[in-house]
């Protein structure tokens, strides 16, 4: 399923970034590059940053690297 559609990222790649280390949307953004469109999507970018920390998957990482 697309977490973000005008970059074509999925909730895969979200989780992804999470577990790398993003802890803002801002973070995931740089990551992937989810949320650096229309920003539709921002809010459920928020809510998975949520999920994660709420089931401790979300917590400070060494730098992300940006995707290219």
């Amino acid at each position: 399923m697309y977490a973000c559609i005008c970059a074509a990222i999925t909730t895969t790649q979200v989780r992804a970034s999470i577990l790398a280390g993003a802890l803002t949307v801002d973070e995931i953004g740089e990551h992937c590059g989810a949320g650096t469109g229309c920003g539709s999507c921002v809010k459920r970018l928020g809510r998975m940053l949520e999920e994660a920390e709420s089931r401790g998957e979300a917590s400070p990482g060494e730098a992300l690297p940006r995707s290219a």
